[in-house]
């Protein structure tokens, strides 16, 4: 008999007070008791309409009936017959808009937890099996992929499975993209990305780091030195800033620069070589994920005060309503309906307060949500020493430069067949952020899938043409 609750599992977590000193995961994860219990819930319905909403088309059905029989590795190998990175979807994908909102169970009540599950799932595999996956036979085929984050471990683990030698170039000392620079040790430990990357490399897959391709090789040498496909999964690194006056003072940061120093270089460790300064009154300008979790990493190296400054609504905000929540819980202030005009500095060029405007909601935008206009007569100073701009960030320029032959859009973006992932150029796939911009960790995972499939089908193409020679 299904479990016909209305709620959700709750998922147990640090306490607000706890782990707001600590960079330790916030989210505990289901007990087994717990787990079988939210499987339950689940209906097992015909037509899955879940699957629909995966960007990877994992049968969640499948593995969820398999965790209600208290059968985990049989859901395990279900979960990685379709994602490389099990253990990271289940904490870091927006499930709530994705195969939890199509979820029946959602219409008279909550979803069934589906990520919870997944993470779950992966949990104890990772906890109970120390077995490594075991290597396919080669095909004797070279694919390289640049860029070791989401979309390219996912290209790269597909591509193995089929027996291709692949080789992943990062330009990072460690790979794992934004997994281990952006995500926080509190949402996301590294040692979880770590396991998945091991996975892989058991699989076969070469991890070639501290190799900039642009610099260090270009794709044309890639081409020149034996591989017969290239997967562009290079992320969106370049961060955007405001144009107002002070963003060049000290104690001002784009997210990327602030959250890599924190996760990947570990500045919150004493006797970092990579310090970051201290400050007791942040402000973090945006209203995505990024700045939910600059703002969270700031309250734990210290600050007294740290404040999400957002031009719209709370309503509006694109971060996970779960990140919002952790965020007002750890006691982040939110200064919506603000936009900053001018960061202040005092005689050492240090951040010294920052000048913000109120705003109010006009019409709607191209995208839907309504503009926000400056509210007359509402300009006042806000007392900060430190400022992390994230609003956004946009490709490197730096393989498009390097490139012949390589299509972009305005937004300096690689234009790719969206069924494929085919860019501009012969055997030349791209996928993740390099194409969307900024985006989910989910979505880049399922545009290096898509492009796994089309680079196999490429190179079998290009097999049954040489031997018809």
């Amino acid at each position: 008999m299904p479990n016909m609750s209305l709620k959700k599992n709750e998922m147990p977590v640090q306490a607000p007070e706890i782990r707001c000193h600590n960079f330790e995961e916030v989210a505990l994860g289901y007990t087994k008791e717990q787990a079988i219990d939210e499987a339950a819930r689940c209906l097992n319905c015909k037509n899955k309409p879940c699957i629909s909403g995966c960007p990877v088309a994992i049968d969640i059905p499948a593995f969820i009936e398999k965790v209600k029989e208290g059968q985990f590795e049989e859901a395990y190998g279900i979960l990685n017959r379709s994602s490389s990175l099990p253990a990271v979807c289940g904490r870091v994908c927006p499930q709530e808009t994705q195969c939890e909102s199509r979820c029946v169970r959602g219409i008279k009540g909550e979803p069934v937890a589906i990520g919870r599950l997944e993470r779950f799932v992966a949990d104890w595999h990772n906890a109970h099996t120390e077995n490594a996956p075991e290597k396919p036979d080669s095909n004797g085929r070279r694919v390289a992929v640049i860029g070791a984050g989401p979309s390219g471990l996912t290209c790269a683990g597909d591509l193995a499975k089929l027996g291709y030698e692949v080789t992943v170039f990062e330009a990072l000392h460690l790979a794992g993209g934004v997994l281990v620079y952006g995500i926080p040790e509190f949402r996301l430990p590294k040692a979880i990305v770590q396991k998945e990357i091991d996975n892989l490399t058991a699989l076969g897959v070469t991890m070639n780091t501290n190799m900039v391709i642009g610099k260090t090789l270009s794709v044309d040498e890639l081409f020149e030195d034996g591989f017969e496909a290239v997967f562009i999964g290079s992320g969106a690194g370049l961060p955007r800033f405001m144009g107002i006056p002070g963003e060049n003072l000290k104690g001002v940061y784009s997210a990327n620069e602030f959250l890599t120093r924190v996760n990947l270089m570990k500045a919150y460790r004493e006797g970092s070589a990579t310090p970051i300064q201290e400050a007791k009154r942040v402000a973090v300008v945006g209203g995505g994920n990024v700045a939910m979790d600059a703002a969270r990493c700031a309250k734990r190296l210290g600050a007294d005060e740290v404040s999400i400054v957002y031009r719209r609504s709370e309503e509006e905000m694109p971060a996970r309503l779960e990140e919002v929540e952790h965020a007002k819980e750890e006691g982040i202030l939110f200064r919506v309906l603000t936009n900053p005009v001018e960061i202040l500095g005092n005689e050492e060029k240090f951040v010294a307060g920052m000048r913000c405007v109120e705003m109010e909601l006009g019409e709607p935008d191209e995208s839907g949500r309504r503009s926000p206009i400056v509210k007359e007569g509402s300009e006042f100073v806000l007392d900060v020493d430190c400022v992390v701009m994230s609003i956004g960030t946009s490709p490197n320029p730096l393989i498009r430069n390097t490139t012949q032959g390589l299509e972009v859009n305005r937004r300096g973006c690689f234009v790719v067949e969206e069924e494929t992932g085919r860019t501009s150029r012969e055997g030349v796939y791209a996928g993740g952020d390099a194409v969307t911009g900024a985006a989910t960790v989910i979505l880049a995972m399922g545009a290096g899938k898509t492009a796994a499939k089309s680079i196999h089908k490429y190179l079998e193409s290009v097999c049954t043409t040489e031997n018809a020679i």
